[in-house]
């Protein structure tokens, strides 16, 4: 595992750098093997570069109102009490890996970010009980419960289709999150890695003591800098007034409760952002504590607004060239209606390597497999879900989805990605076995 990690961070390029060498690979296939005019290629690249900018905005948001919901006051709270159970070693490994991945299940982004946040307050509790906890395995473990993000309530796949006009209902019209995400199928696949990946994860704690190695101690943090209520400006004891917050509050959940109840409409990312922004707003107390978080998360959240475009010029060339249909010919060539899910998930873990977005990987991945499922007569729900299966099976050993989590932990890629491996490998068979199913 060591050998296979040194080689991937050696070869694995930064995410954007990724984007753009896979801009040019796209090139080069639609010219070199569709035989596509060169000038009519960058003209389609061009022309879809746009196309998903709402697409990119809802997806974004779900990662940077996750951020803000894990790093509100109660929720820090919450993770360093629950951290303060731990009274062993495995116990410690498990915890961590099952705390996020329930968070999982609620929020992609409040699960990525608390990942770190977990780890290190597991690992310092650790250490002032004397307790001799892997660092580096730790925050492995925290971080691969976020392995069934794709199958919780922010599904960027499950909710996208489910989402009213989205880019492929011509093509398979609005499928509702009854059919994807809150399936039995689905729901036993999630609790099955919930429950055995974190038993897996604390099995690989080093037997020789000698090659633990603990969380660093940690410098006293700075004096608390708040001004105090009296010293505050008529205009900035509005900013910190709760008072503010509250009408907005009270609007937000009758809306939401119209929305479920009287309307009798379902989950999507539209109504999941908007839940999660004023959940966000009244745990942190104010609009300005709330938007000090929010710019805070602006760092996690930009190189997605970055990439996405690419992604979208990507499929552009993929669809007008008729590279797509080249590839929707193979697949379905190669599968039958029953075999589809698993190269679905298969081709998902290679492409999610390349774009690590599960929306962007979707705007390029989503137009193919459902065109092949379609004709192939295979059934949309599961290939669609198939495709989010392994989208999040190889964030495992992705670095851009590592990264808040390393920054956060204060650890290098090259640190945990043999324990990740390990997680890979794991949840890899258990993925392709309930495919199979």
């Amino acid at each position: 595992m060591d050998r296979w990690a040194d080689i991937f961070v050696r070869w694995m390029p930064d995410a954007f750098a990724v984007a753009l060498v896979l801009t040019l690979v796209t090139v080069a296939c639609a010219v070199g093997v569709v035989g596509y005019p060169l000038e009519a290629t960058v003209q389609a690249w061009g022309d879809g570069f746009w196309n998903l900018l709402k697409f990119t905005n809802q997806i974004t948001l779900t990662l940077l109102l996750g951020y803000a919901l894990a790093n509100t006051p109660p929720v820090e709270r919450l993770l360093h009490f629950l951290a303060g159970r731990v009274r062993s070693a495995p116990s410690a490994y498990m915890t961590a890996c099952g705390m996020t991945g329930v968070l999982a299940l609620i929020s992609w982004g409040l699960s990525l970010v608390s990942a770190g946040i977990v780890a290190r307050a597991i690992g310092k509790a650790c250490r002032e009980r004397g307790i001799k906890v892997h660092y580096p395995l730790l925050v492995a473990s925290s971080f691969s419960g976020f392995v069934i993000w794709h199958q919780g309530l922010t599904s960027s796949v499950g909710l996208a289709i489910a989402t009213p006009d989205h880019f492929l209902s011509e093509l398979i019209g609005v499928v509702p999150t009854s059919a994807t995400l809150f399936t039995t199928w689905n729901i036993l696949l999630a609790l099955g890695i919930l429950c055995t990946l974190p038993f897996v994860m604390a099995r690989l704690h080093p037997r020789d003591a000698e090659k633990i190695s603990e969380i660093e101690g940690e410098e006293e943090g700075e004096a608390d800098s708040h001004e105090t209520l009296e010293a505050l400006t008529p205009a900035r004891k509005l900013d910190r007034s709760r008072w503010l917050i509250l009408p907005f509050l009270v609007m937000a959940i009758f809306y939401l409760a119209a929305h479920f109840f009287i309307r009798g409409q379902g989950l999507e990312l539209n109504i999941l952002n908007f839940a999660f922004l004023f959940a966000g707003i009244a745990l942190a107390g104010s609009a300005a504590r709330y938007a000090e978080i929010i710019l805070n998360g602006g760092r996690v959240a930009a190189p997605f607004l970055l990439q996405y475009p690419f992604y979208a010029g990507i499929a552009g060339i993929m669809a007008e060239s008729g590279l797509a249909a080249r590839i929707i010919e193979f697949f379905v060539s190669i599968s039958s209606a029953a075999t589809l899910p698993l190269y679905a998930f298969l081709s998902a873990g290679l492409l999610n390597i390349f774009i690590p977005s599960g929306g962007g990987q979707w705007a390029v991945q989503g137009p193919l497999m459902m065109a092949a499922a379609t004709e192939a007569g295979a059934d949309i729900p599961r290939v669609a879900m198939a495709v989010a299966l392994g989208d999040q099976w190889t964030n495992l050993i992705q670095p851009l989805t590592l990264m808040p989590v390393l920054a956060i932990a204060q650890l290098a890629p090259r640190d945990i990605l043999a324990y990740t491996f390990v997680a890979l490998l794991f949840t890899g068979v258990v993925f392709s076995g309930a495919l199979l199913l």
